[in-house]
Order: structure tokens, then C-alpha cells, then sequence
């Protein structure tokens, strides 16, 4: 079996939020797959998605202290410093960036390729990949973790209930195809 937990990323807000693509990069973490990393900064985005699609301050903590007990050594702290010293098309994602370089991640998961220019990361160390991209290196790695943590996360599913196949489906419309067709080959 391979183990890549010494696989480092740092997951961006816009792949922590939806809940579904969050789910199963969650799922493959806590297989071991690899490890996910996330900041204050990061935390605080997602909180304010969640607050603008309407989520309710209760399951917004619920969800923050869910994540943080999970993955307890996930919070990546004292990048501050670095964030300044960094050049990105956006100038906000640059506390994703440091965070990433902070921790020694090999990978920043994020569907905002654009604002990550490949020379700039590489000069860290780094690659930028969107989550459809990462999800089927991840599931390619050990396809039999994988395939296990998917029938987990589909089993713990709540509100609705649903099978592999529903959940499939959702994983499609949120622009993971090339993950939902790799898992369902894998079932």
C-alpha cells in the first residue's frame, strides 16, 4: 500500500466550500492520502461563504471545530510575515501562498489556477492544481484507500441519504468528472 501523508497541501477556500468537494478531500485525508493544511486566513474566507450562502452561525462553528479536531496539526500559523514579501496576480491569495511555503507544501489545492502562476510557485517548490486535477493524482496513488474513503463518505451522509451513484452525480456538477468517472470505474 502507499502511503503519501508526507504529501502536503494547502487547501484554498473556494475547494473547502462546497461541502461536497470539501467532503471527499476531507475523506481522503483522513485515509491518509495526504495531508491537508489551512490557515486563520483561509478559516475566515470560508466562514464568510458560508455566512453569505446562508448558513447559520451554529453549523458554521460546528463545521470550523469539525475540520480543526479531524486534522488537528492542519492549521498552519506564523506565515504572517511572508505574506507582504509575496507577488501574485491577486494580491489576496498571497496568505495562501504563505501558508504554503510556511508548512513545506508541495501543493496548493484551489480553483483559481489563474491567480498562482506555475514559474512564480515553482520558485517555492510549489504547484498549484485544481481539485479535480489533485483528487484523481490522490485517488491514482492507492485506488483501493480511495475507493474506501468514497463508500465512508457516502455511508456517514446525512441530509439527504444518498447512494454512490447520487453522490456521483454531484461530485459531476460540481466540475469533479474526471474524479466521480475514476471513482466509479474504481466501484
Amino acid at each position: 500500500m502507499i502511503h503519501s501523508v508526507r504529501f502536503i497541501c494547502v487547501l484554498d477556500t473556494n475547494v473547502i466550500y462546497p461541502l461536497e468537494i470539501r467532503d471527499l478531500l476531507f475523506w481522503l485525508a483522513y485515509y491518509d492520502l495526504y495531508t491537508p493544511k489551512w490557515s486563520e486566513h483561509i478559516f475566515d474566507e470560508w466562514v464568510a461563504v458560508m455566512r453569505r450562502k446562508g448558513v447559520d452561525d451554529h453549523e458554521i462553528v460546528k463545521r470550523t471545530n469539525r475540520a480543526n479536531l479531524a486534522f488537528p496539526d492542519a492549521l498552519v500559523t506564523n506565515y504572517g510575515g511572508l505574506i507582504e514579501t509575496l507577488s501574485l496576480p491577486d494580491p489576496k491569495d498571497r496568505h495562501v501562498l504563505a501558508a504554503a511555503i510556511k508548512t513545506n507544501a508541495n501543493v496548493i489545492v484551489t480553483e483559481n489556477i489563474k491567480d498562482f502562476p506555475e514559474s512564480y510557485l515553482a520558485s517555492f517548490g510549489l504547484k498549484a492544481k485544481r481539485a479535480d486535477d489533485f483528487l484523481t493524482d490522490i485517488i491514482d496513488l492507492n485506488p483501493g484507500q480511495a475507493i474506501k474513503a468514497f463508500r465512508e463518505m457516502v455511508l456517514y451522509r446525512r441530509n439527504p441519504d444518498l447512494d454512490v451513484y447520487e453522490v456521483l452525480s454531484i461530485l459531476r456538477k460540481r466540475n469533479l468528472n474526471n474524479t466521480a468517472n475514476f471513482l466509479h470505474a474504481l466501484l
